[in-house]
């Protein structure tokens, strides 16, 4: 089957699609979809058949049509936005968009159209408090969760309960997670067979395990580990984006200042991190994204608009450069999908 990449690029004001070779990692391109307003941030649907982009520049949410055999976009749906997401997401059914909004202190849910285009006004719409930065439900679909930066934002996780029929939130209780440490979640991943979350610290440069109680969906945190250099490392910089792998065994998350992908290993029956080497890659990796089957991952530098591949070993996780590829002017997102071909 196939594989595409997706990369949003802001400055570009276009998507880039690539085909990745299953074999060997390597990218091809293969199109390019002007998207007006600074296109920043990107969500498949759960069926691989439509992508949802949220822009930057001009403020607005996009939707396309994924063509199943060349992995071609074509737009069918477009609304405009009060202020820009930084986060676009959609629940487990793939009925609805949700969206996290930094400097809009608040999240939204979008409808989602039979022919999965996005209109309309919002089913939901709720203020939480600056510094929002993702929005995703657990896999029961029943919980939604919003971690907000510290500093410019509350340094706290926002719990809901979601309802997938009418795609309204209702704060949970409690309503928020407050770590003791400057810490600043900014996104999250699930582990794929347990009921933990792991959340990438902006502020504090580490990483975070919560436990899930799937009866209240509540977290509670039970480890906080580093992803820089036991040594230290005295520059500026900031956690981005997290990935698990589909195995449950292995995680990464980039430093942003650093420059570098920061790689651990994890029990499968406790969940706890271990690391497990730390990599250079592009200069300021905002964008990482795992190739599907655990054999490949793929950071975007924002600073020097190339994207970094590098080889998983399936044994260790241990990550191995392969090439570099020219992508364009302030790669924000990456994207990967699977289609039937």
């Amino acid at each position: 089957m196939p594989y595409f990449m997706y990369v949003a690029l802001q400055e570009d004001d276009k998507i880039s699609v690539l085909a990745i070779d299953h074999q060997t990692g390597k990218l091809t391109p293969q199109d390019e979809i002007a998207v007006p307003g600074g296109p920043f941030t990107l969500a498949i649907s759960p069926d691989r058949n439509f992508l949802y982009a949220g822009c930057r520049g001009t403020p607005q949410l996009f939707s396309f049509q994924i063509n199943q055999g060349t992995g071609g976009l074509t737009q069918n749906g477009t609304i405009p936005l009060e202020s820009w997401p930084v986060y676009v997401n959609t629940d487990r059914k793939g009925k609805f968009v949700l969206s996290a909004y930094y400097q809009g202190a608040q999240v939204t849910v979008h409808p989602i159209g039979d022919d999965g285009s996005v209109g309309g006004p919002p089913t939901e719409s709720l203020a939480t408090a600056t510094g929002a930065h993702a929005m995703q439900t657990d896999s029961t679909n029943s919980y939604a969760f919003v971690p907000h930066i510290a500093g410019n934002g509350p340094n706290s996780i926002f719990q809901f309960r979601f309802d997938d029929t009418t795609g309204r939130l209702t704060p949970n209780s409690p309503f928020k997670v407050e770590p003791e440490e400057f810490l600043g979640p900014r996104h999250f991943c699930f582990h794929p067979t347990l009921d933990i979350l792991y959340f990438s610290n902006e502020q504090d440069c580490s990483v975070t395990g919560y436990h899930l109680d799937t009866d209240s969906g509540t977290l509670s945190a039970f480890q906080t580990i580093s992803t820089l250099p036991s040594e230290g490392y005295a520059e500026r910089n900031t956690c981005s984006q997290i990935q698990v792998s589909a195995s449950g065994r292995f995680l990464y998350a980039p430093n942003r200042g650093h420059d570098s992908i920061a790689c651990f290993l994890v029990d499968s029956s406790t969940g706890q991190l271990t690391s497990n080497g730390i990599v250079a890659s592009e200069p300021r990796p905002n964008a990482l994204c795992l190739g599907l089957q655990d054999k490949f991952l793929f950071s975007a530098g924002q600073d020097s608009g190339r994207m970094a591949s590098f080889n998983i070993n399936p044994d260790s996780g241990k990550l191995t450069p392969l090439e570099t590829y020219p992508l364009g002017n302030g790669p924000c997102w990456v994207s990967i999908s699977e289609l039937p071909g």
